[in-house]
Parts: structure tokens; C-alpha cells; sequence
């Protein structure tokens, strides 16, 4: 994979934790997801009058992966609420790419080298070790974690094929943006109440729009590397935004990290190492 494609989804990664970070510190975890995706398709807006628009056959895609997005921020709420974080956040993260890169030969006829092979599995094993950090939740915290493994490996997929179908990852990435909080406030609006929703957006919306051009950024790095590189290595390789969060969580946030957290922050590291030399 080219230096300059690693550093951006490096980058990407580290815009992934930091918004992460920004939601787990949220006393209200489904309106604070929902206001992250409002933050998002704001900031898309203004740009879009600087894009071309995708290629048409990019737009099934987009619809798609929309409705992949809106089931993912709601299995993370349901995630968090029925276990802690340290053990679901790395188990829907860590599987995900391994899904992807065990299947992408099958569904959009990616073969990985295996050097690339080799790294996408070590950085994978660096993610699920974090789980053993953890053991607070039972099987519902686990199967909703690998539940939601399954829909964004999904939508990876959706999103690397639409990126290259519009002609320009940006595009995408801009208009893609824009359903999500759609189907997320109008869930929103219909399970928790007009007054709720709207007096969470007016008390955190600084939070949202700063967490949103995170997510936006994020997201648009990574699918304009998947224009550059296999899918799967992207998707592997962006999961390193658990590294950052370790960085955050221990330098910033001043919480203890036990041995195996340091552990899986060694062997991701080496996974990304592996991925630069394959």
C-alpha cells in the first residue's frame, strides 16, 4: 500500500477515535450518535456546490448504505447500554474487517497479497485482544457487537464500490452524508419524543457539528483510499483508530490502561508495520 495512502487513513483513523470519544462521552447514547450524523451531513453541505455529482449508477449505493448506517448507530446504542465499551467497541471494530477480507475475493473479486493478508489478520488479533479487556456484558452485549460486525463490513463494501462507481470519492462521501440523520432524527423523533430530542440538540450541538466534520473527514479519507487500494486493507488499516483511542483514553482522558490494552496497541501497530512492507 503507497505512503500516502497509509498516512491518510492514518489520519482518518485518528478523526474516527476522536468523534468515538465524543460520543462514549455522551450521557445520551442513541441522540448523541443521531446528532454526530446531523454534524456530519451539515458540514457535508456547503461543499457540495464544489462537486461534481456522483455518476448515476453510484446513487443505489448511496441509498443503501444509508439504511446499513442508520441499523449501525442503533446496534452501537443497543451495544453500550448492554455491555461496556471495552468489550463491544472492539469486537464489532476487530470482526469487521476480518469479514471483509475473508469475503472480498468472493464479493468484489479483491485478491490481498499475502503480506496484506498477513497484516489485516495481525491488526485484527491486535483489536479483539482489547476485548479482554473487558468482560463486563454477557451474549446479548456480544451478539449485538458481532451483529453489527456483519452490517459494516456490509456496508464497506456498499461504500467502496459507490465510491469508485461516482467518479469521485469526495462526491460520494459528500452526498452519502446526507440520509443518515434523516432516518436517525425521524427514529428519533418517533421513539423518544419531540421535546427530548430537541432540547438534547440545543444543549449539545457544538459537540455534534465538531464530532460531525470528524466523522465526515474520517469517512471520506477512507473511501478515497479504497479508490487507491484494496477495500479490505483499507478496512483493516483504518480500524487502527483503536490505537488512537488508547492514546486519548491515557493521555488525555487520564484512565488506566491495564497490560492488555497495551498489548493490543503493540500488535496493531505491528499489523500497520506489516501492511507498509507488504
Amino acid at each position: 500500500m503507497p505512503a500516502d495512502v497509509i498516512l491518510l487513513v492514518l489520519l482518518g483513523a485518528l478523526l474516527h477515535a476522536s468523534w468515538n470519544a465524543i460520543v462514549k462521552a455522551g450521557s445520551d447514547k442513541q441522540l448523541g450518535a443521531a446528532l454526530i450524523s446531523l454534524g456530519c451531513g451539515v458540514t457535508a453541505l456547503p461543499f457540495l456546490f464544489f462537486v461534481p455529482l456522483p455518476a448515476p449508477e453510484a446513487w443505489p449505493f448511496v441509498v443503501a448504505s444509508a439504511f446499513f448506517q442508520f441499523t449501525y448507530f442503533q446496534l452501537v446504542a443497543a451495544g453500550y447500554r448492554a455491555g461496556d465499551i471495552g468489550l463491544v467497541y472492539p469486537l464489532m471494530r476487530g470482526v469487521a474487517p476480518l469479514l471483509v477480507a475473508i469475503t472480498s475475493s468472493v464479493v468484489i473479486g479483491e485478491h490481498l497479497s499475502p503480506g496484506a493478508m498477513l497484516g489485516v489478520g495481525t491488526i485484527c488479533a491486535g483489536i479483539l485482544t482489547m476485548a479482554f479487556e473487558s468482560r463486563k456484558g454477557g451474549k446479548r452485549a456480544i451478539l449485538l457487537a458481532l451483529t453489527n460486525a456483519v452490517v459494516i463490513a456490509s456496508y464497506t463494501f456498499l461504500d467502496g464500490m459507490g465510491a469508485r462507481k461516482a467518479g469521485n470519492a469526495i462526491s460520494y462521501s459528500l452526498w452519502m452524508a446526507l440520509l443518515p440523520p434523516v432516518l436517525l432524527f425521524g427514529w428519533a423523533f418517533f421513539s423518544r419524543g419531540q421535546q427530548a430530542v430537541v432540547a438534547y440538540v440545543r444543549k449539545e450541538w457544538p459537540r455534534g457539528l465538531f464530532g460531525g466534520a470528524g466523522s465526515l473527514a474520517s469517512y471520506g479519507l477512507a473511501l478515497w483510499a479504497m479508490t487507491k487500494a484494496p477495500v479490505a486493507s483499507v478496512a483493516a488499516l483504518r480500524e487502527t483508530s483503536i490505537l488512537f483511542a488508547l492514546v486519548i483514553s491515557v493521555m488525555i482522558l487520564k484512565e488506566k490502561a491495564s497490560p492488555w490494552r497495551y498489548l493490543a496497541g503493540a500488535i496493531i501497530a505491528l499489523g500497520g508495520l506489516i501492511m507498509k512492507l507488504s
